[in-house]
């Protein structure tokens, strides 16, 4: 397809997502009982109503209604077989957003079920579309994955990671999603530059899907992603990485990594912190996540609350990091063809990224003054 149509798909994909969305909470009243979150004092919530966490039931229905509208109106702009690769895709997806959307209307299917669900979502892919990976640019590593069983498990594995890698960050208004569209227009970038479609055209369908659930959510939080759509978009961006990879042979394992960084350092780095500082499990709920503390730490301190619009300090969470996500992925797609390069983005990020949380989690940017934000936290809540 043309730069044009790729365009056309994802507006049409936009629209149709938005409708679904929207449509989402104007019925709220016939399915809140069941699809709210009435959790409001979890340590990891700041929302303070009752929300549809549905999200990801729009995003899915829009994404495939919006292809399918795509196809009717231009069903010359897209072949046969990318048509086939992409409904297969979608079929792959089922088992990681069933468990997320079953998760989020009865709050009983627990992580390790979960993420079984997204490895089985990833073996499926692996067997209708050959998205196995083959190799990770690591000695030794690379030799063991010419084991097919090896290679599935791998790639059961870090499909189910990156997904979980999603839900982590998905904790404020517009954070999981703004990084969902960089990451896939950064992929989309680099299979644009090797010519391929596939890759490119699920870019297209993963950010105009996103992008009409972002519309509902931003700024003030109408509608939850939820794990069904955390977990569906982190599955569909974790095999646009794979697929990237499988399919073109001169991309760099770390220049996708790069990439994908950001969400990858923050489940990666709390697994550690969890197990190793704190003592505790590895999936424990907490609020120390970097966003959580972006919040506490620096929107408290520059951004004044609103009763008006209480959710004013929420959304500007995503403003303080997608920024800097964007500039990484850019850095990535432009400099990181050469694998060594990419390495020292993947470094970079790292290192910036405990160096940040460092402060953060000292106070050190707020000149002492974390107690006194904490306790108007606290206020700023009971007012709301």
């Amino acid at each position: 397809m043309s730069e044009f149509k790729f365009f056309q798909l994802g507006l049409t994909v936009l629209g149709a997502s938005f409708a679904a969305c929207l449509l989402i909470v104007l019925s709220q009243k016939w399915h809140g009982s069941l699809s709210h979150d009435h959790d409001l004092d979890g340590v990891q919530k700041v929302h303070t109503t009752a929300v549809p966490r549905i999200g990801g039931l729009g995003v899915f229905v829009g994404l495939v209604l919006g292809f399918l509208c795509f196809q009717h109106q231009f069903g010359g702009s897209t072949n046969t077989s990318l048509a086939r690769e992409i409904y297969l895709l979608v079929a792959a997806s089922l088992p990681a957003f069933v468990a997320g959307v079953v998760e989020d209307m009865t709050k009983r299917v627990s992580v390790k079920m979960r993420l079984a669900a997204t490895a089985l979502s990833a073996v499926i892919a692996s067997a209708l579309l050959g998205a196995t990976v083959n190799e990770l640019d690591l000695w030794g590593i690379d030799t063991l994955l010419a084991i097919t069983p090896f290679a599935v498990l791998v790639t059961a594995i870090v499909v189910a990671g990156g997904s979980n890698a999603i839900n982590i960050i998905d904790g404020f208004n517009g954070l999981s999603s703004s990084t969902i569209i960089i990451m896939a227009a950064g992929l989309a970038a680099v299979g644009f530059q090797h010519g391929d479609g596939l890759v490119v055209t699920l870019g297209a369908l993963g950010i105009g899907a996103t992008l009409g659930f972002l519309a509902v959510n931003y700024p003030s939080g109408k509608l939850f992603l939820g794990d069904g759509g955390a977990y569906f978009l982190g599955f569909w961006v974790s095999e646009m990485a794979v697929l990237l990879l499988v399919r073109n042979p001169s991309v760099n394992a770390w220049q996708v990594l790069a990439i994908c960084a950001y969400p990858v350092i923050e489940v990666l780095f709390s697994m550690y912190r969890r197990k190793v500082i704190q003592k505790v499990s590895p999936g424990a709920p907490d609020a120390l996540h970097l966003h959580t503390l972006v919040f506490r730490r620096l929107v408290f301190k520059h951004v004044r609350p609103d009763a008006a619009r209480p959710w004013k300090r929420n959304a500007a969470v995503a403003c303080v990091i997608a920024p800097a996500v964007a500039v990484c992925v850019t850095t990535s797609v432009l400099l990181g063809a050469s694998a060594v390069v990419s390495l020292v983005i993947v470094g970079v990020q790292l290192v910036m990224y405990v160096l940040a949380y460092g402060r953060l989690v000292r106070g050190r940017w707020i000149a002492g003054q974390a107690s006194r934000i904490d306790a108007e936290m606290s206020a700023d809540a009971k007012m709301r």
